[in-house]
């Protein structure tokens, strides 16, 4: 089933995250009515029609009025290969318009499309529509960090940086989920477990970092390492990074059928790297 047949009826809202996400540029983004451009903000998208901000202390209205309320929607965005950025129209009608409260002259838009759109749109929106429902549906599938699913998922694991109390600490990275996580690290549970953090973790190509709130939920003792700890996060749903959801969603539906379930060895029986001598290069860096 594509994105289309999937999403085609759900709204995307185009909050600055989802704007830096997915490239555009809203500098870019214009309505078109009668041979005449106005620049606009698209506040929410689905595959079926748009919802718009655009100033009416203009002519707008006119336009809009001889074109029978046939509009088109210009969208621009980055090309991630470096090229030309990525503009196409969509054909819309107008089927009515509320005040923007709290801004003169500023209404927002509903746009229907008269047709399907293009598949570069399809694609983009249905991408994150996909990893926002999959953040919830699959959740506890956890995927156990080997060299194979590194270069999958383009993680870099020895990279990771916990964050507690402020200070960055050096760990391990031993599996993932949208819900949480597994690392090893050295310390003393007592003073660990129900502890709030920030788990930053590193991916390549393209180079991103995302900075995850959680806390760590419980332990277990490394076999033959009286200092460090095997230790399980939970992730705080409600900040979870979009770019992050992006990463496992991609690997996910790509490498994972739904229904497998990846579980790592247990830690308390598995040697270990010392995560001091990890490689965390910008450490100190602050957040």
């Amino acid at each position: 089933m594509t994105y289309y047949e999937q999403y085609k009826a759900i709204s995307l809202t185009f909050t600055k995250e989802i704007i830096q996400v997915t490239g555009m540029i809203p500098q870019q983004v214009y309505l078109k009515c009668g041979g005449s451009f106005w620049p606009c903000v698209v506040y929410s998208s689905s595959l079926e029609g748009a919802k718009v901000v655009a100033n009416t202390e203009s002519d707008l209205f006119d336009k809009l009025q001889q074109a029978n309320n046939t509009v088109s929607l210009r969208f621009c965005f980055k090309n991630t290969d470096g090229g030309s950025p990525l503009t196409f129209f969509v054909a819309a009608h107008s089927i009515g318009y509320v005040p923007y409260t709290g801004s003169k002259g500023m209404v927002i838009f509903t746009l229907q499309f008269t047709q399907r759109p293009p598949d570069d749109l399809i694609e983009i929106i249905g991408r994150l529509l996909d990893a926002k429902m999959n953040c919830s549906k699959r959740q506890d599938e956890r995927i156990l960090i080997t060299p194979e699913t590194t270069r999958k998922l383009k993680i870099l694991p020895k990279d990771c940086v916990v964050f507690i109390d402020r200070v960055p600490r050096n760990c391990i990275l031993r599996d993932i989920s949208f819900s949480g996580a597994k690392m090893v690290l050295m310390g003393v549970a007592k003073f660990l477990v129900n502890k709030e953090l920030l788990l930053r973790v590193n991916f390549d190509d393209p180079q991103e970092s995302f900075l995850i709130p959680g806390k760590f939920i419980r332990s277990e003792n490394v076999e033959g390492r009286k200092d460090l700890l095997a230790l399980a996060i939970e992730f705080t749903d409600s900040t979870l990074p979009m770019g992050f959801k992006l990463r496992l969603n991609d690997y996910l539906s790509q490498f994972h059928r739904p229904g497998d379930i990846h579980l790592p060895a247990d830690p308390a029986s598995t040697a270990v790297p010392d995560p001091a001598s990890a490689s965390n290069p910008s450490a100190k860096a602050a957040f």
